[in-house]
């Protein structure tokens, strides 16, 4: 599912790539412009017949992907009027509701339907209550593996630099389950891990920027809560607990940026956790900012180490996470017996 940022529609879709060009990946030194606000609520995806129209915005411009042709700039004509900067020119008329919201886009040919941006904080209706899941994960047993992995290490990562800020997202009932699950709102990671984390932060401040941490190591029994939990038809956003997760060997982390100056997180083109195309590291659509960050980011974490996940711009796994065992140990416990 990599380079989803430069396929056409209707592979954005179905999730599989449609070409070998190059994704983006948001050079520029300089953050794009906010996005104008006549164009905040055009901006995002159109469906009609199960596939999806693009309506992005990039270099100050409009544009418009389809399956059915290449990219095309639009400017804006008379009233809700969008023309191709073409000839001859497509047109697109802007559909409105009885409150004049974007509704969606008239063509020639139909009415493609705006779909709803994503939910502030993306839920997923549990296929079984969470509360019963957690009873059963503390008696579920992680898969065998070799004897000749390495030692954990794992370090409270503001224990190297206070500055690095956390949002552990599954501390709260801010997540996909809507409800939490840990005890403790720490994050650890194995110490070759932490310290390239500090090492991308500590680099990101020369751009203005800091590291929001969502999740790090986590405890094998809540990857299997995760699963049991999650529709076989977004499981690809899961890990399964029988190959056990790089979170659970405490080499991977899901972050964002924050703002240096503002203390704000930043704008991306997706939320956290949300289970959509949206969140694919090469997606195409959102804002020429939105797009920046997440480049940016992406450049930060690799430039020491780590890799992005194909499904997942917040996600990045560190170098060599094979090396490391599968771990079930609680974060509290973690915090109680004063691990660093």
């Amino acid at each position: 599912m990599k380079g989803v940022g430069w396929v056409l529609a209707g592979c954005l879709v179905a999730g599989v790539g449609c070409g070998g060009r190059t994704p983006e990946r948001g050079g520029a030194t300089v953050v794009p412009p906010p996005l104008p606000a006549a164009w905040e609520h055009l901006v995002g995806e159109y469906v009609r017949d199960g596939v999806v129209l693009l309506l992005l915005e990039r270099g100050d411009t409009l544009r418009i992907l389809t399956d059915s042709a290449p990219e095309v700039a639009v400017g804006t004509g008379r009233g809700d009027t969008l023309l191709a900067v073409t000839d001859p020119a497509p047109w697109w008329v802007v559909v409105r509701d009885t409150a004049s919201a974007v509704a969606g886009l008239r063509d020639a040919s139909g009415v493609w339907t705006r779909r709803e941006p994503g939910q502030p904080v993306f839920r997923i209706e549990p296929r079984r209550p969470v509360s019963a899941l957690r009873r059963e994960a503390r008696t579920a047993v992680p898969p065998n593996e070799a004897p000749d992995l390495l030692p954990p290490d794992l370090v409270d990562i503001q224990a190297l630099d206070s500055t690095i800020r956390l949002d552990v997202r599954y501390a709260s009932a801010n997540n996909f389950l809507g409800e939490p699950v840990y005890a403790s709102a720490r994050a650890y990671l194995q110490r070759p891990a932490a310290e390239a984390l500090v090492r991308a932060h500590r680099a990101l401040a020369g751009a203005g920027y800091g590291l929001l941490i969502h999740d790090a190591y986590r405890p094998w029994h809540i990857s299997w809560v995760f699963w049991e939990a999650t529709a076989d038809s977004l499981r690809q956003f899961v890990a399964d607990p029988a190959q056990g997760s790089r979170h659970n060997r405490g080499a991977a982390v899901d972050l964002t940026l924050y703002d240096l100056t503002t203390g704000q997180p930043v704008s991306m083109p997706s939320g956290y956790d949300e289970f959509s195309p949206r969140a694919h590291p090469d997606y195409r659509g959102g804002t020429s900012r939105q797009r920046w960050h997440r480049d940016l980011l992406r450049r930060a974490m690799e430039a020491q180490g780590f890799r992005v996940y194909a499904y997942e711009w917040w996600h990045f796994d560190f170098g060599g996470w094979e090396r490391y065992p599968i771990l079930n140990v609680p974060l509290e416990e973690l915090w109680d017996d004063g691990r660093t």
